[in-house]
This record gives C-alpha cells, sequence and structure tokens, in this order.
C-alpha cells in the first residue's frame, strides 16, 4: 500500500508576486511529481502572507484612491490567495505530469478551517502577512488603517495579524476523496480560510492560521504516513547563524522539546515547523514521522540522505 504523506511548501516555493510564482512553481511541480512517480499518495498545503498581503493591500489601495473596489475583507482575500496560488500549482503540476506520461490529476480544493473565537492568538497578532515598509511608512499606516506591525528580523516592518490554533478542516472528506481516487490534491492553502462556528453557520474571521499547523492537523487527520515541511534549509540547525552551528539529521519528540525550551528556534521561523512536527508525531495513528527539508533535496531526503527527522 503507498505511503501516503503531507507536503507543506514554504515560501521560497512560491515567490513574492505572480511572475515570480509562475516561475517558481514549476520547479515545486517537478519536486512534486518526483514524490509521485515514486509512488506516494502526495497531499499539499501551502503558505499565503505574501500574498493574501499584497491581495488585501491592493484591495484597499483602489478603494482608498478612489477606485470602485469594494472593501474586501481579510477572509475573501485568503480565499483568493489560495486560488491563485492553487491555480498556478496545479497548472504547473499538471504541465510536469503530462510531460512525464503519468496519467494523474491535480486538484485544488478551497478549504476552510475552524478556529477557536476565544482563541488568544486574537488577542496578540504575530502573523507576518504583506510587504515590508519602513518605520515611517508603518506608522503612517498604522495610524490610518488601524494595523499592528512589528519589525521583522532586520528587513523592515510588515503589518501582523491574528494566528489562531486550527481546529477542523471543513472539507477533510472531500480532500480524502480525491486522494483516495489517486489524485494529487491542494489543501489548507495559507493554513486554510479561518472561521468560526455560530448557530447560523460559519464566519471568516480576520486571521492567518500557520500553514505548517494546518498541515499537521491535516496529517493527523488524514492518517498520513509522514509530514514533510520544506523550507530554506536542508536540515534543522541548532547555534543557527553562529560559529557553532550545528545540523540535527534526527530528533525525538522530547529531544526537541527540550531544544524549544532552550530557544533554539526562532518564533515566526523554524519554532512553529518544529512544533507542528511534534503535534503530527505524537498524534499520529499511523506512527508516522516529520521531516523538515529543503524543496529541492525532499526526495533525498526520504531516502534518509538529508534532512531532519522527527520520530516518537
Amino acid at each position: 500500500m503507498a505511503e501516503r504523506i503531507v507536503v507543506a511548501l514554504g515560501g521560497n516555493a512560491l515567490g513574492k508576486n505572480p511572475e515570480e510564482q509562475l516561475e517558481l512553481v514549476r520547479h515545486t511541480a517537478k519536486t512534486i511529481v518526483d514524490l509521485s512517480a515514486a509512488g506516494y499518495e502526495v497531499i499539499i498545503g501551502h503558505g499565503n502572507g505574501p500574498q493574501v498581503g499584497m491581495i488585501n493591500l491592493a484591495m484597499e489601495f483602489s478603494a482608498s484612491h478612489g477606485g470602485k473596489t469594494p472593501y474586501m475583507p481579510f477572509p475573501e482575500c485568503g480565499a483568493m490567495s489560495q486560488g491563485y496560488i492553487g491555480y498556478h500549482l496545479q497548472q504547473a503540476i499538471q504541465a510536469e505530469l503530462s510531460r512525464r506520461g503519468i496519467r494523474k490529476q491535480c486538484a485544488t480544493i478551497v478549504t476552510q478551517v475552524v478556529v477557536d473565537e476565544k482563541d488568544p492568538g486574537f488577542a496578540h497578532p504575530t502573523k507576518p502577512v504583506g510587504s515590508f515598509y519602513s518605520k515611517e511608512e508603518a506608522e503612517a499606516i498604522a495610524a490610518e488603517k488601524g494595523f499592528t506591525f512589528v519589525e521583522d528580523a532586520g528587513r523592515g516592518y510588515r503589518r501582523v495579524v491574528p494566528s489562531p490554533i486550527p481546529k477542523r478542516i471543513v472539507e477533510l472528506d472531500m480532500v480524502e476523496q480525491l486522494v483516495n481516487a489517486g489524485d494529487i490534491v491542494i489543501t489548507v492553502g495559507g493554513g486554510g480560510i479561518p472561521v468560526v462556528e455560530t448557530p447560523d453557520g460559519l464566519k471568516g474571521v480576520a486571521a492567518v492560521i500557520d500553514k505548517d499547523r494546518s498541515s499537521a492537523l491535516l496529517a493527523c487527520d488524514i492518517h498520513a504516513d509522514k509530514l514533510i515541511i520544506l523550507t530554506a534549509v536542508d536540515r534543522v540547525c541548532v547555534h543557527f547563524n553562529q560559529p557553532d552551528q550545528k545540523e540535527l539529521s534526527a530528533m525525538t519528540v522530547s529531544e526537541a522539546e527540550k531544544l524549544i525550551s532552550e530557544k533554539e528556534f526562532a518564533p515566526g521561523s523554524m519554532l512553529p515547523k518544529v512544533e507542528s512536527c511534534i503535534e503530527f508525531v505524537r498524534k499520529s495513528q499511523t506512527g508516522g514521522t516529520a521531516l523538515i527539508t529543503s524543496l529541492a533535496r525532499a526526495a533525498e531526503a526520504l531516502e534518509g540522505k538529508t534532512g531532519t527527522v522527527i520520530t516518537k
């Protein structure tokens, strides 16, 4: 029986604008199809921080400069980002499948993810979205729009929005049906559109769910054998960017938790990736393992040649 894997794509797989993204997803598609051709059932999650911020900003710029574009709520911007990223990914993957003569389909599901409206994340926005600004530009936008900005790793200031914990994937049954039919599925795009349950049904909220956490939840719920988080580095490191930097080929859950307690992993960068891996490995009903590696070396990592494996 084929092993089922959930692949969480990092921002380096998608680029910062539509033109760059179209070029980058061709390389992403080759990696995804490599995994499919190797016999894996592949389900893809991805981020959307730059894209959802770009869409939101464009809508607000038009409306504030006399344009006829109506105000677009943040959840709707998230849905738009899922659609256009999914379109680029599935087009590139389908082209790569066709080039290799592989008879498979690739589909994107616009995916809602339930969060708790009392999640403490709503009181403390942390998730960066959109473009980088100077301190003066950020202060001006904050004064006009009421947005929250933070300094981001010396690169400038970015807007931050709440990042609640994902609780339930609404379209999970549909994802499973497509995977069982042999299709490659793109889902929980941008971590999923965050929604809360109300007496009148689901309602979108202004937030961005971390895509690694949603991918971990998906991997648990769909009984995946592996969660693979693809990022910019081949392996997780301790003492990152220091003279005594050291790559890790493997960690147990308890070893990873010890390193977290020692603050080895940066918040907003490697920390949520490691935490998501711990969550999957701990809750997996398949005895699953997690893997963090780079996009370019994903196939090698699955063969044990690189990457950092997290096990129970």
